[in-house]
Parts: structure tokens; C-alpha cells; sequence
């Protein structure tokens, strides 16, 4: 099943996210070569594409997992959190409806 991992950051969070990054994006590239990304990105904190020092104010990550517990596990395991980049995670199912 799907799940909508939403995760929103600590203010001026832009340091402590590229500190860890790598991690980050290295977990998720994982998901994708198994096939179970469906999408992921930051909300910038403007509307931008580059919002520069603005920074992000969370992410969003839809991906495949065997249940509600396996992804909340994996949300909790992310580099940013160990990082203290994230202030909240919430962990949902996802019904993909469209396209």
C-alpha cells in the first residue's frame, strides 16, 4: 500500500538539512531502484523553484510499503530527524487516484 510520509521542518532548518542530505536523498534513492517511490521533494518556503536562503518548510514522500507500521519505522529512521531538521512527521495511507 501507499503511504504519504508529510514532514514539517524546524524554522531556518536550511543548515541542518544539507549537513545530512546525502543520507537523506541516499535512502530514498533506495526506495526508487526498488520501485516503491512514487514521488518526494521539499515545500519550499516561497514560490520558488530555488527559494535560496528562504529555505524549506517541510517534505513530502509517497512510497510503498508492507504496512502503516513498516513506513512509520522508515519515516522515523531518516537522517533529518537525527539531524533535528524535522519538528513533526506524520505517517498516512495514500490512495493514489490519479494520473
Amino acid at each position: 500500500m501507499l503511504y504519504a510520509v508529510i514532514s514539517q521542518d524546524i524554522a531556518n532548518s536550511s543548515e541542518k538539512r544539507a549537513s545530512v542530505r546525502s543520507a537523506h536523498l541516499e535512502r530514498l534513492n533506495k526506495l526508487k531502484d526498488e520501485g516503491r517511490l512514487v514521488i518526494a521533494g521539499p515545500h519550499p518556503a516561497i514560490d520558488s523553484e530555488d527559494p535560496g536562503e528562504a529555505g524549506f518548510t517541510g517534505s513530502l514522500i509517497v512510497a510503498e510499503f508492507d504496512t502503516l507500521d513498516a513506513a512509520q519505522a522508515w519515516a522515523d529512521s531518516d537522517p533529518y530527524i537525527a539531524a533535528g531538521v524535522y519538528k513533526k512527521v506524520t505517517v498516512k495511507p495514500f490512495k493514489k487516484v490519479l494520473p
